[in-house]
């Protein structure tokens, strides 16, 4: 049996993970971290093609993939409604799919703590050199090791995450904690709120433990904010000892002058059902937004995937979905050919396709960046074309399914 070296066990890595095992491949995932990844995450759109992955992958789904909605809206600083549309969707979370995909890939085939330093590959096959001085030998090796991929760096090092010039603000906030005003204002729909220069995005997702019964959700924020590269984002990403995170500071570090300012901003900025958000949750954390572009997908016997390869900005909706369209596409191509003629065809598949993505995603983000200077912003195309519903049957129509089971047609 062909084994399958996979680095990183977060979404993308099991999305390949389940597509080679069910394949035939005798399928290994190597993680870094020690424990399982369940909390970690914040919410995405559900559309039929990320339906499409999950299937693809052999897992379960049903209603409770994500919380339904019957649309969208955008509130002024005073709240009133300023466009609407109908726009059907569910709503989930990273650590609902990801519970998707760990019912369905075997955790004996996960060795976690396991970090991986170095690639090797000849004629035969591929080794991945560990931390602890081990080694692993396979057929092929599945870099899904994210935005910072040590796979990534060794192969292409040119290759580098570009900030845009923006931030995006997240968090999470438990339905109970809403009041009734702010709950009724907000929780049942997919929010918008366009401050000069800036964009809010708000919607319902499962709670903990997936849950998705009323009462039990969360409510995900996403706030976009210029930020000064020089200087304010690395005083940004400096936490109360004084050391600076260059790729992305832990929540829990971030300093309480910082926070304190989000505060300040979303009561000055942002309507009073957005600015309780903001404020009820527990642990708000930041992430620089940018692009990075991998010149190619296939290094010989090593393929990349996921935010390895390309990551798009959050606009386009697509990450997760992204990397489920990889894996479809690199299982499909290592089918019936050899390794290396099939990573090929997988690149020539998929780099395209990804690289579009990133030029849309930068398309959408472009006013944020602050380059175009104070330009109007139509928010009834800005609704539809940021991570818009994707009408599609790719899933086998069980999207719309779905939505009819929740009450829309």
């Amino acid at each position: 049996m062909r084994r399958a070296l996979i680095v990183g066990g977060s979404l993308g890595g099991l999305f390949a993970g389940c597509m080679l095992m069910r394949a035939g491949w005798d399928v290994l995932i190597i993680e870094r971290t020690g424990g399982r990844l369940e909390a970690r995450g914040a919410g995405l759109g559900v559309h039929a093609s990320m339906l499409q992955g999950l299937l693809a992958a052999g897992a379960r789904v049903d209603a409770g993939v994500g919380v339904p909605i019957a649309g969208r809206a955008v509130l002024g600083r005073d709240g009133a409604v300023v466009a609407e549309i109908a726009m059907p969707q569910l709503c989930t979370s990273w650590a609902r799919l990801y519970t998707l995909l760990s019912d369905v890939f075997p955790e004996e085939r996960v060795r976690r703590g396991a970090a991986l330093v170095a690639v090797e590959q000849d004629a035969a096959g591929v080794t991945a050199r560990l931390a602890d001085g081990s080694s692993l030998r396979a057929d092929v090796l599945v870099a899904a090791d994210g935005v910072r991929s040590t796979v990534r760096a060794q192969l292409a090092p040119q290759t580098a995450f570009v900030y845009a010039g923006y931030i995006a603000w997240r968090g999470l906030a438990e339905e109970r904690d809403f009041s009734p005003r702010t709950h009724a204002a907000l929780f049942h729909r997919f929010a918008f709120a366009l401050p000069e220069g800036e964009q809010m995005l708000a919607y319902p997702v499962p709670g903990e433990a997936d849950d998705v019964a009323p009462g039990r959700r969360r409510y995900n924020f996403v706030w976009y904010r210029p930020v000064e590269a020089q200087r304010a984002l690395p005083a940004m990403l400096t936490d109360a000892d004084g050391r600076v995170h260059q790729g992305g500071i832990p929540p829990q570090a971030i300093r309480p002058d910082v926070l304190g300012a989000l505060y300040r901003d979303a009561e000055a900025l942002l309507c009073p059902a957005f600015a309780e958000t903001v404020r009820i949750v527990e642990q708000p954390l930041f992430q620089p937004i940018g692009d990075l572009e991998s010149p190619q997908m296939a290094f010989g016997r090593v393929a990349l995937l996921g935010d390895a390869a390309f990551v798009a900005r959050p606009h386009v909706a697509m990450g997760a979905i992204k990397a489920g369209q990889d894996a479809i596409a690199l299982a499909a191509a290592l089918s019936d050919a050899p390794v290396e003629a099939a990573l090929r065809h997988y690149d020539a598949a998929r780099r395209p396709a990804s690289a579009a993505l990133v030029a849309e995603s930068r398309r959408l983000g472009a006013y944020l960046e602050g380059t175009l200077g104070r330009i109007a912003r139509d928010p009834v195309k800005l609704m539809r074309e940021n991570g818009g519903v994707q009408h599609s049957t790719v899933d086998g129509g069980l999207f719309v399914r779905l939505l009819a089971q929740a009450g829309y047609p």
